[in-house]
């Protein structure tokens, strides 16, 4: 499989989350990463029809686990292929992580070329139709293979942080992003949530994507975060 997979990555142990995370980017694979079930929930529920699969870890902190969160997901109607990772690999656990609604369980330590061929062979045999290779707001369009930005008829060249928050912003489009959602996906929990990183970036972005534009795109959601929206 040479196509580009859209991964999340449900895993608390940050050495684990980098080490994984930096391989498939280094396979040419996108990912975008959650620490803990609630924040899981959260953007595979958002990106219901953009993740290719999801890597779950069985054992996460708050008030929902793992499999909590693979079973919320498939009462919501959401069938992203999930991989199970788990230290607990016993035949029982197994069992009970397929039974909730995982697709396959990978026990931990794991070599990382089995967890790459078993999330291909996942989307090989899930998949329906190509996952989207592009980004649209209006007439902001991203091409995520060409990595190319246009507004209208103007092209956006943008540094790759810049190019990850705005594609973060256009898979949640229309919708309130707060600053601890960019904190968590965008800069991997690796800023201070009282830092400007966030304000500093935005205003680069929104310079570049609205400057000369006849309509706004990137709007500021004064003490809640912002918004990416081509809506009055």
């Amino acid at each position: 499989m040479t196509r580009t997979m859209k991964i999340l990555l449900v895993e608390d142990n940050e050495q684990v989350a980098r080490f994984i995370a930096k391989g498939l980017l280094d396979a040419g694979h996108a990912v975008d990463h959650a620490g803990d079930g609630a924040a899981g929930l959260r953007l595979a529920g958002a990106g219901n029809g953009i993740y290719d699969a999801v890597i779950m870890d069985r054992m996460l902190p708050g008030d929902i686990d793992g499999l909590g969160v693979i079973a919320a997901l498939r009462r919501a109607g959401n069938d992203v292929p999930v991989l199970i990772l788990s230290s607990v690999g016993g035949v029982d656990e197994r069992i009970r992580g397929l039974n909730c609604g995982g697709d396959d369980y990978l026990a931990k330590p794991f070599a990382f070329g089995e967890l790459v061929a078993r999330l291909e062979a996942l989307v090989r045999r899930t998949q329906g139709t190509p996952a989207a290779t592009m980004l649209a707001v209006g007439d902001l369009h991203m091409n995520l293979l060409t990595r190319k930005v246009v507004r209208g008829e103007k092209a956006i060249a943008l540094r790759p942080q810049e190019f990850k928050l705005l594609e973060f912003l256009m898979r949640h489009a229309h919708q309130v992003v707060t600053r601890t959602m960019l904190l968590e996906n965008v800069w991997d929990y690796h800023f201070d949530p009282r830092t400007n990183i966030i304000d500093v970036h935005v205003s680069k972005l929104r310079q570049e994507i609205d400057r000369g534009a006849h309509k706004p795109l990137l709007r500021t959601i004064r003490s809640v975060g912002y918004m990416l929206s081509d809506h009055a």
